[in-house]
């Protein structure tokens, strides 16, 4: 047997192995994985394990979305951090909430990147296995005299999640008028471009849902509710009516 066909052959197992699993999964997924570049942008921990929001949202999709996607967003704004220094040494907050100070040859990476980092890492602090199944205290009070009811306010984002045509986000956000109110935002922009600060926010990007939800964007948003962690949508309420 020559070196050539030996090399074939080895190609050839290892594949097989791979398709029927007995290669580890993580080891397939480790050749895929976005390279992790220094900068000031980082990763955040996802804080419970990916199977945590089963069955409203499966495994495969956080980690997906989490280590992928969202890993993607902080690789660019990293790169972008290098072309523009500041971008690294101010608050992440304080850049999007006026992008027409970001310079032009930058601002749409820093739009849909910086953004897409700031909408992730406060996506995954809002969801939580074994929370409170409503809001209590000032926030459901609030939302009783904006909409009625928590159940009414919850038919409103998903109304706008629903309606948002392609990729985004449905918030219930205190706007500028210390009020609370449901918007919606494109692709990765943020609330804070408009003066609004957000109380809960949910992604109605097709990876958000699609490996389990397919096409059906009112069966994962009425889901989703079922994940969301009051207490940090309660202290969201009470940073942004400070």
């Amino acid at each position: 047997m020559n070196r050539r066909h030996s090399l074939k052959l080895l190609a050839g197992a290892a594949g097989a192995l791979a398709a029927s699993g007995l290669i580890g999964r993580s080891a397939v997924l480790a050749q895929t994985a976005p390279a992790q570049p220094s900068g000031p942008f980082k990763l955040p921990p996802l804080g419970y394990a990916f199977s945590a929001l089963e069955p409203h949202i499966d495994a495969r999709t956080m980690e997906i979305h989490h280590d992928r996607h969202h890993a993607a967003y902080v690789n660019n704004a990293n790169q972008l951090a290098a072309r523009w220094a500041e971008l690294g040494k101010m608050p992440i907050e304080t850049i999007l909430s006026d992008l027409s100070k970001v310079p032009e040859s930058v601002r749409t990476g820093v739009r849909n990147n910086v953004g897409g980092d700031w909408n992730h890492t406060f996506f995954w602090e809002l969801m939580t296995p074994g929370g409170p199944k409503e809001p209590s205290g000032e926030l459901k009070a609030a939302i009783d005299t904006s909409f009625g009811s928590v159940n009414a306010m919850a038919d409103k984002v998903n109304a706008a999640g629903g309606g948002r045509f392609g990729s985004g986000w449905a918030w219930l956000v205190v706007n500028k008028d210390k009020k609370l109110d449901v918007i919606s935002t494109a692709n990765q922009d943020t609330p804070l471009e408009l003066g609004a600060k957000a109380v809960l926010g949910v992604d109605v990007w097709e990876h958000a849902y699609y490996l389990k939800y397919q096409n059906r964007r009112a069966d994962y948003l009425k889901a989703w509710w079922n994940t969301v962690n009051w207490d940090k949508a309660g202290a969201n309420f009470k940073k942004a009516m400070t």
